[in-house]
């Protein structure tokens, strides 16, 4: 006759497999796919021939809802092209792009998602420039990072501190900080670009032992540029106090 198992074991077990099984699901799921690490050596080893576009969406002081439309570029994080719309078409995409990129230049890729204001059009134009599209999958807002990424730093610098009125006023505004971001006096430094603006703003020299850092409002006040000036020369004609300057805010 057979002998009966323990239960004690038996239950021991049961755990141990119901453990090993969880542990397994979860390294499947947490660990990246084959065609997830495709495209991130796609967008690392093409990083300087890939521009990107796409649309966000915002509400004016009338509370019309407008579309932006942006294109950027991968290396330097620089926008090529921005503009404003009420009712965005495929063919005001293409006028768009055709100003943005009149020639393909040292550009080789673009990556857009699914939309479908994205149509055969918008793919002939681009093709016809020397540009190969490349679209993200669905979903997977990851994939173009460098322009979700300027979308958020676009609302949080500027749009969430003011209220647009109308295309010509948010069009004024965005190209307003754009200028402040690529030329020497921005405001963004990306960490991918080494703490460096996309124009590559020069280093400034320390002017004296102790410099005061002194503050430059910018667009309304939403945003400052920051500058060195001597702490002693300042604090003999009284625009600043005698204390070392505070790098936390403006002054």
């Amino acid at each position: 006759m057979g002998r009966s198992q323990d239960p004690r074991r038996t239950s021991e077990a049961r755990h141990r497999r119901l453990r090993s099984n969880r542990c397994a699901i979860f390294t499947a799921s947490s660990a990246p796919g084959r065609s997830g690490k495709q495209w991130l050596a796609f967008l690392q080893n093409h990083r300087e021939a890939i521009v990107a576009f796409d649309f966000f969406t915002l509400a004016t002081a009338t509370f019309r809802v407008l579309y932006c439309f942006f294109v950027i570029e991968h290396d330097r994080r620089r926008i090529l092209h921005c503009n404003f719309t009420g009712h965005p078409s495929a063919e005001w995409v293409v006028q768009q792009l055709r100003e943005a990129l009149p020639e393909a230049g040292p550009y080789r890729y673009a990556i857009l998602d699914r939309d479908s204001i994205f149509n055969a059009d918008v793919i002939a134009f681009l093709k016809a420039t020397g540009l190969t599209p490349k679209r993200t999958s669905r979903e997977s807002p990851w994939q173009n990072g460098t322009a979700e990424r300027w979308i958020g730093s676009c609302r949080r610098e500027l749009l969430d501190h003011i209220i647009g009125l109308n295309e010509a006023h948010l069009r004024r505004l965005v190209r307003d900080s754009m200028c402040a971001t690529t030329k020497r006096t921005g405001f963004t430094i990306p960490d991918s670009l080494g703490k460096d603006t996309p124009n590559r703003r020069p280093v400034e020299p320390k002017p004296a032992a102790d410099p005061a850092v002194i503050s430059l409002p910018r667009l309304g006040s939403t945003t400052a540029t920051r500058g060195r000036k001597q702490h002693r020369k300042l604090a003999q004609v009284g625009l600043l106090p005698t204390r070392p300057a505070c790098f936390n805010g403006p002054q």
